[in-house]
């Protein structure tokens, strides 16, 4: 096709895809209702690993992305994102509770629905589940795991574990893809392991029982292109290794209730004790 007749498809303020003469000046993701710069970090990162692709959008400006309910990327677009939140009235789904993270402490609610505190001490339980609740450290060790290259990441937990989910995707600071949920005991988890790798993040975090995260990572390596080395879990999950095939979960990383390190050899845990 000549070049002055070529055209682009590009979503309007109407949230509807139109054909246009000019290329879109920003991206997006469908799903995760994100847009952001063409040459944003994170979303090249994923394009790179072939995924983001079948939900990529393209938009004129930022007005039309905002109107047609698409919020700003907090990695490439970092004070429009902050603007977006305090100048609209809007909130971002995965950002309804931003506590303030210090070491060793969190301060303000953690997650909704959960147990309000003004300030947790290091090694105090935020919010009861039947693995034992998240620490402040925990929770912080994990996200300094997943490091400042993690700008997208998915979510997946134990049915128990959702408010340890909840109180992590409350503090992180990047985009949630999706969180997955799974059972301790199913006939053969690939649903969910589908449903779990069916994007493709930066990284992914765990929580659960260790019976189910050892089953659900068992079919996650067999089925899937699933990387344990890219993955960061919650204490919960380390005593999986146990229970999962050898080499299964190897390479996977995560933090205890203290917020030491641990990382996952063939068929044992390694830990480093600050």
């Amino acid at each position: 096709m000549p070049a002055d007749r070529m055209t682009y498809t590009l979503v309007g303020a109407d949230g509807r895809s139109y054909a246009s003469p000019m290329p879109g000046t920003l991206g997006g993701h469908r799903r995760a209702r994100l847009y952001g710069r063409l040459d944003c970090p994170s979303a090249l990162r994923a394009i790179a690993r072939g995924g983001y692709i079948q939900h990529r959008v393209f938009f004129a400006d930022a007005g039309d992305a905002v109107a047609a309910g698409y919020r700003p990327c907090a990695v490439c677009l970092p004070d429009a994102y902050q603007a977006w939140r305090l100048n609209t009235g809007k909130e971002d789904p995965n950002d309804r509770v931003r506590p303030r993270i210090e070491r060793g402490k969190v301060i303000g609610p953690v997650s909704e629905g959960a147990v309000t505190v003004p300030e947790v001490e290091a090694g105090t339980a935020i919010d009861p589940v039947s693995e034992g609740g998240v620490t402040a450290s925990e929770l912080e060790t994990v996200i300094e795991l997943l490091g400042p290259r993690a700008g997208s990441i998915v979510i997946g937990h134990g049915r128990d574990a959702a408010p340890v989910a909840e109180a992590f995707a409350g503090a992180w600071r990047g985009t949630v893809l999706a969180v997955v949920s799974w059972p301790d005991r199913a006939a053969s988890w690939l649903r969910q392991a589908r449903r779990f790798t069916a994007e493709t993040p930066d990284a992914w975090v765990v929580a659960g029982a260790p019976l189910g995260w050892a089953r659900m990572g068992e079919r996650l390596r067999l089925s899937t292109d699933w990387d344990p080395r890219r993955t960061v879990g919650f204490a919960s999950t380390m005593g999986a290794v146990a229970l999962a095939a050898p080499g299964t979960l190897e390479g996977m990383r995560g933090s205890d209730r203290s917020g030491n390190v641990w990382q996952v050899g063939r068929n044992i845990i390694y830990r480093e004790i600050s």
